[in-house]
């Protein structure tokens, strides 16, 4: 077994293929995996890295390739398949856990592993990529401002961006879904796009933003604690409004047919942005918290583009875990490692606005 190595599975869709080419910045040795031969056979030529070719209900040859790594990233989705049947193995095997999970239902999930974990002496962290790593951090910089917070609004953007394969597919599974916010500490079901705002990014980013069920909906109050929690997401204005009626159709959105529909179009798409519209992307974050005396702060962060920073978050990640920096049971990155995290990703700013 090699310091540097560890199990990358489903390195051959959009974002596992970024890692496996970003790993040695952080002197890392992906072993490339997942189901299909062909994809990885050629990944593993152009990159010259091992691969191995086994499903997830192969629990016999999955429980094998655990047993050569200390770690594992998992990036196939949906996480709500898949998450299990890795989490299961990695605990039998005591390897830890990274993935890049959007999912709130997910995050439940994997936290559900809480006390296993920390009787296997394995770490389960999900939402190891741009959902959760500069939100979480964003989450933890504004309580540490203001300890007294009782409420916390967090949004995104990603100029420039667009979907994977596998995030929109995920998406599409969620339509007419139901969003979710935290109250009293509680999780509760709302509209998605319940409430909608302008929020200033800073640099002359003043973006429409409407509220959606973020994975830090959930994570955010394991890592502060802070009760009341909502998250929001850059739409053009005109798809708020259109959500005001989702009622009378998110029915439909629900149905095998429409969905079906939708993720032929996904299927018929490239994989995710090239190279070229990637780096002209960005990733924005802005972080409000308030007191009940009314007292506020917001601070706002920028970097690079979502699925870039994914990478580099995951990989960071997987360094600390190696280097024996870790903490068994399910963590959340700022958590784990603090506010600070996401400021030792290259071409990432923070500042505090008020």
């Amino acid at each position: 077994m090699q310091q540097n190595q560890f199990l990358l599975y489903g390195a051959n869709g959009y974002t596992g293929e970024l890692i496996a080419r970003f790993a040695s910045e952080y002197n890392l040795q992906p072993i490339l995996a997942g189901r299909r031969k062909e994809a990885l056979k050629a990944l593993g030529t152009r990159l010259n890295m091992p691969y191995k070719v086994f499903d997830l209900a192969d629990t016999a040859a999955l429980e094998a390739a655990l047993k050569e790594v200390k770690v594992v990233v998992h990036c196939a989705g949906p996480f709500d398949h898949t998450a299990k049947p890795m989490a299961d193995a990695c605990l039998k095997t005591g390897v830890h856990y990274l993935d890049i999970n959007g999912d709130m239902d997910v995050y439940a999930l994997l936290y559900s592993y809480n006390e296993a974990a920390k009787k296997a002496g394995v770490m389960i962290m999900s939402g190891a990529g741009f959902d959760v790593v500069p939100t979480d951090c964003t989450a933890l910089f504004l309580k540490k401002l203001l300890p007294s917070a009782t409420s916390l609004q967090l949004a995104f953007a990603t100029p420039g961006g667009g979907l994977s394969h596998g995030t929109a597919t995920t998406t599409v599974q969620k339509l007419g879904d139901p969003g979710a916010v935290r109250k009293d500490g509680k999780l509760i079901p709302v509209p998605v796009g319940h409430k909608g705002m302008k929020v200033d990014f800073g640099g002359g980013q003043k973006l429409f933003v409407m509220s959606l069920p973020w994975g830090d909906v959930y994570t955010a109050y394991l890592t502060t604690g802070i009760p009341d929690i909502e998250s929001y997401t850059a739409v053009p204005a005109a798809a708020y409004w259109l959500l005001k009626f989702q009622f009378l159709f998110n029915w439909l959105l629900r149905t095998a047919f429409v969905r079906g529909l939708v993720k032929k179009k996904i299927d018929k798409a490239p994989p995710g942005l090239e190279d070229s519209k990637r780096e002209k992307s960005t990733s924005l974050v802005w972080g409000k918290v308030t007191d009940k005396a009314g007292n506020k702060r917001i601070a706002r962060l920028s970097g690079p583009d979502a699925y870039t920073l994914t990478a580099y978050c995951t990989l960071l990640i997987a360094r600390k875990i190696l280097d024996g920096h870790f903490a068994p049971g399910y963590q959340t990155p700022a958590g784990a490692y603090g506010e600070d995290l996401i400021m030792e990703i290259k071409g990432v700013k923070r500042e505090v606005v008020n």
